[in-house]
């Protein structure tokens, strides 16, 4: 019996959900958009990352059966096959909207359907905007096929030889991304409408190649392995080291290829020979290639009516100064739901830790952080300020590499001392310590997350943070900061479990606990919910739970690897996946302990490279209020009937049945404080 599921045909599960979303009529129109955005977004990042891994692995000769039983390289025909499958779907939700958006007089033209005084427009447009960045290429024996940039548009032609009529060459002009992807276009009587740069470029294109004949034209984009690969161990300087590999990205092996669906087939058989590409990795496009435009064309066009209403977040603590916030601290922990409650919190935390004269260090570890961080600037004015300030960069965040690098520059300048993550993990546990001094003793207060210190993802992510003066905890996280910055090794935290170090341990031994309870007919649970499960060692662990009879139910928002409600090995075991309005990121960890339950919230997902190549903190929830808010959250959570989907016994997720009362979990955490 096959005990596992696919990570990577898993991660493709939720990414259809993820469609099922642009699909849903009780979406807004606008809403429905970005959710087809996020599905090109998100693909974009598991071809650079995840099949490029498999390509590493396959060209490497590693020819071994994943836990699921599928190599490399059958993992990577399985993926191309459901991704097929995938853009049929995402592009007729897609085209579907296009309809609805004419009905509510907003259009996208082709060039031949503009008027008069938008044909100007574009003209206009051309000459001043696009003619002057755009670099015709043309392939001959001077001239070699050149780099195509990844995820960059553009279009290829075959154009006719000059040495007669059977010989053609191959040119490209990339499409400028320093341009907006669509134009906003003179209209009139309410309405709007908009052309894609393409469009115009395609209207002009014999311009540009005005010596030789057109025979073909198509656009395409490619998708590279972006998976940084670097030995840490013989890097001297991590920091210099990262930036040269991010230089090798353009040059990674081509993973995907997108073309129009109706590109000649000489074009398109020299991309693949050049691009060295199969058909099972092209995909053929109806309509636009590369829809996470839509993402900035939701945020800039002004509709209201359309998009998810805007609401007003909950305030978890009220405060006038830093003394009334600390002193708020002292009396009581403080739990914040994100973006339910507001991130101002966090944000005053640092605030008033720069200002204040009484506090003497700040400690933090930023991991992602947004482009006009607050947090960042109210850290450099601490240190600028003189106080002692250590922040831990993780420069191999993947995909911010570049804006950490300038974050952890600034605040080096303005005096903090910067670490630039820890050689063979990465950093990924969200910690912030102040140090106050109080009269004649020293008080810490410190917040600990399961999301980054991010104040644009915080509107947008579900994410929990805990804001606390317990003396233990304090204690346990200025060791954890100590070991980070530098030599020091702590035998034993008070409360709080690490990863690499025992929180692998920590949960085996909790589940181990319950498993014990169930053997001696007491009351035996487990709740959790997760981004990811996907570690084998941890499935086997919750399988044994299982089969002793501990009743399990598990909030997996992506990739989960175990199969549940299978008899004799997992019908205890209930999965459920929630996707709706925001990314569901929290991780909550709930444990029946014969009914006196015990809480924790974690940065970490229950994967092995959480578990063994990362920092992480797993850490408990001690005070009464805040247990009691959690099981609120948590209760809520499993009886979501809306955006909640049941993941079967046969791997495959399906709507929860429908009853009289429809429950949104994230609709009534928006509108009541639980």
């Amino acid at each position: 019996m096959n005990k596992f599921i696919n990570r990577e045909l898993s991660w493709l599960a939720f990414n259809t959900r993820v469609i099922e979303e642009a699909e849903d009529p009780t979406n807004p129109l606008l809403e429905r958009l970005r959710f087809v955005s996020i599905v090109s977004s998100n693909l974009d990042e598991f071809y650079m990352i995840r099949v490029g891994s498999l390509w590493d692995q396959q060209e490497a000769g590693l020819v071994l059966a994943d836990p699921s039983g599928l190599t490399p390289m059958q993992q990577i025909k399985a993926i191309n096959e459901h991704v097929h499958i995938m853009y049929k779907r995402q592009y007729n939700a897609y085209f579907q909207l296009l309809d609805t958006l004419k009905k509510k007089k907003v259009y996208f033209f082709r060039y031949r359907e503009l008027n008069k005084e938008q044909r100007a427009f574009a003209e206009t447009y051309y000459r001043e905007m696009v003619y002057p960045v755009l670099t015709p290429i043309v392939v001959d024996q001077s001239r070699p096929f050149p780099l195509i940039q990844n995820k960059s548009l553009n279009v290829g032609l075959l154009l006719q030889s000059a040495k007669g009529k059977d010989r053609y060459l191959f040119a490209t002009v990339q499409t400028p991304s320093v341009l907006p992807r669509y134009i906003e276009l003179p209209s009139v009587d309410g309405e709007r409408c908009y052309i894609l740069l393409e469009k115009i470029i395609k209207e002009h294109i014999q311009e540009l190649f005005n010596n030789h004949e057109i025979l073909a034209y198509g656009h395409f984009r490619i998708t590279r392995n972006a998976d940084l690969g670097y030995d840490e161990e013989e890097a001297e300087d991590l920091l210099a080291t990262i930036q040269e590999a991010l230089k090798m990205r353009k040059w990674g092996k081509v993973v995907r290829l997108e073309v129009q669906s109706d590109m000649d087939l000489r074009l398109l058989s020299i991309l693949q020979e050049r691009l060295e590409i199969d058909d099972t990795e092209t995909f053929r496009v109806l309509h636009s290639i590369d829809l996470t435009f839509l993402m900035r064309f939701v945020r800039k066009i002004h509709m209201p009516e359309e998009q998810f209403p805007v609401f007003v977040q909950h305030q978890a603590m009220s405060y006038r100064d830093s003394d009334g916030f600390f002193k708020k601290l002292r009396k009581k922990d403080v739990l914040l739901h994100h973006p339910y409650d507001s991130f101002m919190p966090v944000v005053d935390l640092v605030r008033f830790a720069a200002q204040d004269e009484h506090v003497l260090a700040i400690k933090m570890t930023l991991y992602r952080v947004s482009g006009n961080s607050p947090v960042i600037e109210f850290l450099a004015a601490a240190a600028e300020r003189g106080k002692q300030v250590t922040v831990l960069v993780e420069l191999k965040a993947r995909f911010d590499e570049e804006s950490n690098i300038l974050w952890a520059k600034k605040l080096e300048k303005a005096g903090a001392h910067v670490i630039y993550g820890l050689v063979g993990l990465k950093t990924h546990s969200k910690l912030a310590l102040v140090v106050r001094k109080e009269g004649d003793s020293i008080e810490r207060y410190v917040h600990l997350s399961t999301g980054n210190y991010n104040d644009v993802t915080a509107q947008l992510y579900v994410d929990l943070g805990l804001m606390t003066s317990h003396p233990d905890i304090g204690e346990d996280v200025t060791d954890i900061f100590n070991s980070l910055s530098g030599y020091t090794k702590f035998n034993h935290l008070k409360c709080i479990a690490t990863a690499p170090r025992d929180l692998r341990d920590q949960f085996n031994l909790l589940v181990d606990n319950e498993i014990e309870h169930a053997n001696q007919k007491k009351l035996a649970s487990i709740e959790m919910k997760v981004n990811s499960l996907i570690d084998e060692d941890v499935i086997e662990k919750l399988y044994e739970a299982s089969q002793a009879g501990v009743r399990i139910k598990l909030l997996v928002r992506g990739i989960c690897g175990l199969l549940p409600g299978k008899k004799g090995l997992s019908e205890n075991i209930e999965v459920y996946s929630i996707v709706g309005r925001f990314l569901e990121h929290s991780r909550i960890f709930k444990f029946g302990n014969d009914g006196k339950p015990l809480y924790f919230l974690s940065s970490a997902d229950l994967m092995r490279r959480n578990l063994d190549r990362r920092v992480e903190a797993f850490f408990p929830i001690l005070d009464k209020k805040v247990k009691e808010r959690l099981e609120k959250i948590l209760m809520l959570h499993f009886a979501d009937n809306v955006k909640c989907r049941v993941l079967g016994s046969d791997g495959i997720y399906h709507r929860k049945p429908k009853s009289q009362e429809s429950i949104n979990s994230q609709q009534l955490f928006i509108e009541n404080y639980i």
